[in-house]
């Protein structure tokens, strides 16, 4: 089964073929670094790390880019309201979203250009922009003229009516449209500025991306991502750019669901966000990766300290089923043949737009028949199982630590390990739902031992419990 994504262009699932043989080109927005990362960004983040390491696995070399905005109207505010250079403070969260990324998982992107060393390219492509009649100045300022580009509202098909009333900035009556947006910014009293034709000054928002993904990755490339957010205006502007200067740029166009709050899109304008940084302090980078992966990736996903208990509780299952199956199986030869339907169902997942909510439920099946085979005693199987679930935990970014280091990492409160007595009466539950043939219910019995670190096996009529960690 080939690849298929959703383009946002096409508003249509689509075979994914690259522009070039075995090789993928993908670029995705980054952070304007004024502030430590929330949920937000490593959703965005997380999504594109999956779709990377899926390319790899697919075996197609990976040219991923990824930017930081390191000059902008937030990032000069907070500086001044905590009396820092601009620079510094843009420094200092570059670093943390950097640090906050590896904590997620997230693989280093092969680029990560920041907008303050591509200046003179960015001026460059407003010039030849200005060249060809589709930029206007007002005093030092420069405006894209949308009216004069008949394509744009192609990627968010919207109305001309409804772009001006999309637009995130107060309107500027000396524009021909309110659509205009800014391509260079005349310099402020105080404020970091660049020379250019035009007088100094510095980039607009939009521009940085087109002029970085065109020096890193060409004039056409494969995929450009980011949130559903970004669509309108920064991707529809971007994709309006680089067109008046002849270049394609993407593809496909890719976009991942928001993080919701109590049923409301969590973002710093509404003040209803919690930082990575936060999240951190209570739970594994593993977890948290683990809560973003188990929703589509273009789906909403409901953010909540239970969320990641549950998401936690889950990791858990798997490392337990993992640490149970390799002290079971040590030197034996795996039965590769009983591993590859799960493999093949987990590709087929993953090709389907990336699904890897389906995906993880492939995962959990196999944990549940590895469980079975450890504990009916059937160790080929259980080796083949135990790397197929290895191999898949590669391709997601999970369970890629020893499950002891893990088990370490357990929020407060979760250290839930049952006493013997405990332990006896469940095993003789379970045992009397074995002698009523109820089976479903002896599975439940022995998957919640596994889960709470209590390992069964039957031999010779008998049950026989340990601890595995």
């Amino acid at each position: 089964m080939a690849l298929r994504l959703h383009n946002t262009l096409s508003g249509q699932l689509e075979t994914f073929v690259p522009l070039d043989p075995g090789r993928v080109t993908l670029y995705a927005c980054g952070p304007t670094v004024y502030d430590h990362a929330h949920v937000g960004h490593a959703r965005a983040a997380v999504a594109f790390d999956l779709l990377v390491r899926h390319f790899q696995a697919l075996g197609f070399e990976v040219t991923y880019a990824r930017n930081y905005t390191d000059v902008d109207d937030k990032i000069i505010r907070r500086a001044e309201e905590k009396g820092e250079d601009w620079r510094a403070l843009a420094q200092r969260h570059t670093e943390s979203y950097a640090e906050d990324m590896a904590a997620l998982g997230c693989l280093e992107p092969t680029h990560t250009p920041r907008a303050t060393d591509y200046i003179q390219a960015m001026i460059e492509d407003i010039g030849a922009i200005m060249d060809r009649g589709l930029a206007y100045q007002l005093e030092g300022d420069v405006y894209f003229d949308v009216a004069a580009y008949p394509a744009y509202g192609r990627l968010s098909r919207r109305t001309l009516e409804e772009q001006q009333a999309g637009a995130r900035v107060a309107v500027d009556e000396r524009k021909r449209s309110a659509a205009d947006f800014a391509l260079w910014k005349a310099a402020k009293a105080g404020e970091p500025a660049w020379p250019s034709p035009w007088g100094p000054g510095r980039p607009g928002w939009h521009i940085e991306c087109s002029a970085m993904s065109f020096r890193l990755l060409g004039a056409a490339f494969d995929i450009h991502g980011g949130g559903l957010d970004l669509i309108f205006p920064h991707h529809e502007n971007e994709l309006a750019q680089s067109g008046a200067l002849g270049r394609t740029m993407a593809r496909f166009w890719t976009h991942n669901g928001f993080v919701r709050l109590n049923n409301e899109k969590m973002s710093k304008s509404l003040g209803n966000f919690f930082t990575v940084k936060d999240i951190l302090k209570k739970f594994g980078g593993e977890t948290l990766r683990f809560l973003l992966a188990s929703k589509h990736y273009r789906g909403p996903l409901d953010f909540s300290d239970e969320a990641l208990i549950e998401a936690e509780k889950a990791l858990e299952r798997v490392y337990r089923a993992l640490a149970a199956a390799r002290e079971y199986m040590a030197g034996q030869s795996p039965d590769q043949d009983r591993s590859s339907p799960f493999l093949d169902k987990f590709q087929e997942a993953m090709d389907e737009d990336l699904n890897t909510a389906k995906a993880l439920g492939v995962v959990f099946d196999l944990v549940r028949i590895l469980n079975r085979a450890v504990q009916e005693g059937r160790p080929g199987e259980a080796a083949a199982f135990f790397a197929a679930l290895e191999s898949m935990g590669e391709r997601l970014g999970l369970w890629r630590q020893d499950p002891e280091d893990f088990f370490k990492t357990l929020a407060p409160g979760r250290e839930d390990e049952l006493a013997p007595e405990e332990i006896e009466k469940l095993v003789a539950a379970r045992a009397a739902a074995r002698a009523a043939k109820n089976w479903a219910e002896a599975d439940r019995f022995r998957d919640e031992l596994l889960a709470r670190g209590v390992l069964l096996e039957d031999k010779g009529g008998a049950t026989a419990w340990k601890f595995v960690r």
